[in-house]
């Protein structure tokens, strides 16, 4: 089934930072009922086939997978403030720094010298999560019995929903 305007509009607004009812708003559902129109999105196959493959494509078009995350962490682990130091101790102008610490540069006080830097951390586990690489999933342990053998289809969606609303 072809997804309408709107449903496409959803999907795309998905993308830019993965919440459900955010997208809804910004993709011109009521404010009101944006998080239980955002729910009902997500539980259909042919929204979740778009968003993945739409995911899938942002990826490829990126080269953003695993292995390249993985590998960045990699290079700011190994991260050596003798790379940016000459012998004397003192930090070398920028042009001679390696390309990895130049782009981990936020900001230079030009009177003192000090160098801040970008949380890089943070910027690989945000790309981590926006293309699916699971090292930055956080689990969630559930404990205790649930019974909701004796709901209806329509008491169980709204079950389902609150816990999603509590869990984040």
């Amino acid at each position: 089934m072809a997804l309408t305007a709107k449903q496409q509009r959803f999907v795309v607004e998905y993308l830019v930072d993965l919440n459900a009812t955010q997208a809804a708003i910004r993709a011109g559902y009521a404010p009101a009922r944006a998080r239980e129109q955002a729910y009902q999105l997500m539980k259909k196959p042919e929204i979740k086939a778009a968003i993945e493959r739409a995911l899938a494509e942002r990826a490829e078009r990126l080269k953003a997978d695993a292995d390249y995350v993985l590998q960045r962490l990699l290079q700011i682990d190994q991260l050596d403030l003798a790379d940016i130091h000459d012998d004397d101790g003192k930090i070398m102008p920028i042009k001679q720094w390696p390309p990895i610490w130049r782009q981990m540069v936020k900001e230079v006080d030009m009177k003192t010298g000090k160098v801040k830097f970008h949380d890089k951390l943070r910027a690989l586990e945000l790309i981590g999560k926006h293309v699916s690489v699971n090292a930055f999933r956080e689990r969630v342990e559930h404990s205790g019995n649930i019974n909701l053998t004796d709901l209806t289809d329509d008491e169980l969606d709204r079950q389902i929903a609150k816990l999603s609303r509590e869990q984040g």
